[in-house]
């Protein structure tokens, strides 16, 4: 038995004293229900924190490289770079808190279950509805931290990266352009040149398109250019000779422009120069008052309204896994952790794989946003009740009953 678990004995005493030292049931309830709410508590909280532990490094496995590259290849400061790891940090805990709560009640769950715990519990006269509520709680903790993560954090977090990777890349972009090699560092521009200079910054045979404006954007030729800038506070410009801008307009409008000499701001601080703001970056009440503005663009509309409501839907889901994950949990009581760990990843990827589906119906506005993110926790939510119930009837819960209660479960029947 692992250090800090109670033994079966050490239950029964808890839930049966010996007859000398029996006090009356309405005052010996108390110190007991206490007793059992802060050992199931103890029990998800240390698997919890190490479910986010270990989720976020998966997560974050995936930046490793580029952020690797930051310093290899470009010289960025190893501070700098665990800045950009601080920025992201939030983004990745929106997913990885209601992964790690999920998994810590399965394993805690499953190890209760496989250690006999819970039906030393039941013979005590305790009910599996009984243990919910510490169950509940700590799915109530996770749910606002996530929610604070989501509607703080990220925006904060976003915001915060894309300003630093734009400093960053205002100070590199000399030593990033390749000849022959399209360079599409900045977020809206791709670059061609058939020879660039490292050492004067000259090109020469220039292709640029800029699509920083979508609703005119241009194609600009040049024979010869200069790159200049990118020192702390400074614009990065591209002073382009003897070429012509191509750009589109309404319709089938057309423009084309010859020039001698065009000085072009690539990067800057102005609005066109710095990174574009998303949904993604904006705060609830921002979220709010844009989604309700009718000069708002209808499919970015759409996009805030389907964002608005994962604020709060992505929170919820840790406390429709706590529902979910005690009868599963209890299931588990001879797999061991491995099982535990893969079931929780099968749940998680079911879940969210509904979620971005529902989304992009939210999106392209064949569903309401406030429905569509909605559905995945309702569906979620009533598998989870039904397998409760299953539970604490006592009836074993089958490979085929556990299929028929996931939301894809049905589809066969």
């Amino acid at each position: 038995m692992a250090k800090g678990h109670m033994t079966c004995n050490e239950l029964l005493d808890a839930l049966c004293p010996r007859p000398l030292h029996r006090k009356p049931a309405h005052v010996s309830s108390f110190p007991m229900k206490r007793i059992i709410t802060t050992y199931i508590i103890r029990e998800i909280a240390a698997l919890f924190v190490l479910g986010i532990i270990v989720f976020t490094l998966i997560l974050l496995m995936g930046r490793l490289i580029k952020l690797t590259d930051l310093v290899i290849s470009r010289g960025v400061a190893l501070s700098e770079v665990a800045r950009m790891i601080l920025y992201l940090m939030p983004s990745f805990l929106i997913y990885t808190i209601p992964m790690a709560f999920l998994l810590a009640v399965l394993l805690a769950f499953g190890r209760l279950s496989a250690d006999n715990e819970i039906t030393v519990l039941k013979a005590g006269g305790i009910s599996l509805l009984q243990l919910m509520p510490p169950v509940l709680f700590c799915g109530l903790v996770a749910a606002l931290i996530t929610f604070a993560a989501g509607s703080i954090g990220v925006p904060w977090g976003n915001a915060a990266f894309k300003q630093l990777s734009f400093e960053l890349l205002k100070q590199n972009v000399a030593v990033t352009i390749r000849e022959k090699v399209f360079w599409d560092d900045m977020p809206g521009i791709v670059l061609y040149t058939d020879r660039y200079s490292d050492e004067t910054h000259t090109l020469s045979g220039v292709i640029i398109h800029d699509g920083r404006d979508s609703r005119r954007p241009m194609t600009i030729f040049a024979a010869d250019g200069a790159l200049s800038g990118g020192t702390a506070g400074s614009d990065i410009r591209l002073a382009l000779k003897n070429g012509s801008i191509h750009s589109g307009g309404r319709g089938d409008a057309y423009h084309l422009v010859t020039f001698g000499e065009y000085i072009m701001t690539i990067a800057g601080s102005g609005r066109r120069g710095a990174a574009a703001r998303n949904e993604l970056d904006m705060g609830i009440g921002e979220l709010r008052r844009k989604s309700a503005d009718p000069a708002t663009d209808k499919g970015m509309r759409l996009k805030m309204l389907a964002e608005l409501q994962s604020r709060f839907a992505f929170p919820v889901a840790s406390l429709v896994f706590a529902v979910l994950a005690v009868p599963l949990g209890m299931q588990n009581r001879r797999s061991g952790k491995s099982a535990g760990f893969s079931l929780s990843i099968l749940i998680i990827l079911s879940y969210y794989i509904l979620m971005s589906l529902v989304r992009t119906l939210a999106e392209k506005g064949t569903l309401p946003a406030v429905v569509a993110l909605w559905i995945p926790n309702l569906l979620f939510l009533a598998a989870g009740w039904y397998l409760l119930r299953l539970a604490s009837l006592e009836r074993n819960l089958s490979p085929a009953t556990l299929l028929q209660a996931l939301p894809f479960g049905q589809k066969g029947r």
